[in-house]
């Protein structure tokens, strides 16, 4: 007799009726106002930055740096797991993903949705000269206790070879009927932020160099 797998689903079997209930969510914001969205009128605005491996000068390696941060960012494994865990139909296009966030807090488990808005792919021209952008944004969706958007963006200079990983974001505390998770994120929401951006930014430096270093024992 053959014995049973011990094999667990994956997380988005698992929670595949959490996560298609946010399949006709709306936006708790309106994305079209982003101009609006500034300090002066009440909302966090967050930039934060990481130095990845260089490259030679010229477009991105097929298996450099700038091509093992774009991965690790497809599979959404840079965020911090003991904080936020990004659960989705890994097959789904990523144009149209919509992410079941699991964040966990003072032991507790707080359940949200997002959902990609734009995927970015160019070369922008700066003052410093081109460079060769991928990335994506994601906006929250009712129901979370936030409102905003988040950008993830990994950079190479084409002509000095420098990657970079970006995080940008604005955002503003959300409507919490629950008046006890109202006072906890009033008082942690902001350090949950920026422990958020800079475990991310530690994992995806962690991440893109582990890639490398198997690429070139490969």
């Amino acid at each position: 007799m053959r014995p049973e797998s011990t094999t667990a689903p994956p997380l988005w079997e698992r929670y595949h009726a959490r996560l298609s209930a946010f399949d006709e969510a709306r936006y708790n914001f309106d994305p079209e106002r982003a101009h609006e969205y500034t300090t002066a009128t009440g909302w966090n605005v967050d930039d934060y930055a990481t130095d990845l491996p260089p490259e030679a000068s010229g477009a991105p390696a097929e298996h450099g740096s700038w091509a093992a941060a774009r991965q690790v960012l497809l599979n959404y494994t840079f965020p911090p797991p003991d904080l936020i865990t990004g659960i989705f139909v890994p097959d789904e296009p990523l144009e149209k993903r919509t992410l079941l966030l699991r964040g966990q807090f003072l032991g507790f488990s707080f359940w949200f949705g997002v959902r990609v808005g734009s995927v970015f792919d160019e070369t922008r021209t700066t003052d410093t000269g081109s460079e060769q952008v991928w990335g994506y944004n994601y906006r929250t969706l009712e129901g979370h206790f936030e409102r905003g958007e988040i950008n993830f963006t990994v950079h190479k200079h084409l002509q000095s070879g420098r990657v970079e990983f970006r995080i940008h974001a604005y955002s503003q505390l959300g409507r919490i009927r629950n008046p006890f998770y109202w006072l906890g994120f009033k008082l942690f929401g902001r350090m949950l932020q920026r422990r958020f951006a800079r475990e991310s930014l530690r994992r995806m430096r962690e991440q893109v160099e582990a890639a490398l270093t198997t690429s070139a024992l490969a």
